[in-house]
């Protein structure tokens, strides 16, 4: 199971343009696929079916599909501090 926080935060790596599934699936264990279900379980149809476009064939969420060159998947000033 995952906390509101893990779900929270997997759900914008898979909105950023520049993180590969791969990623998320070192980060949570979940692979495409499984982001894809957790995704449609934790947005509205119409907020899924636009990201399901957005991402689809787009290369950057994919590393086998990236350009060479481009080896980081953020900004590092991207990502919002974390409370512990």
């Amino acid at each position: 199971m995952l906390s509101v926080q893990d779900t929270s935060r997997i759900i914008e790596m898979a909105w950023e343009d520049r993180t590969p599934f791969e990623a998320i699936e070192h980060l949570y264990g979940l692979n495409e696929s499984a982001v894809i279900k957790l995704m449609r379980s934790n947005m509205k149809p119409g907020s899924f079916k636009l990201w399901r476009a957005r991402v689809t064939g787009r290369k950057t969420k994919h590393l086998k599909l990236r350009p060479e060159g481009i080896a980081r998947s953020y900004c590092p000033t991207q990502y919002k501090p974390r409370s512990k």
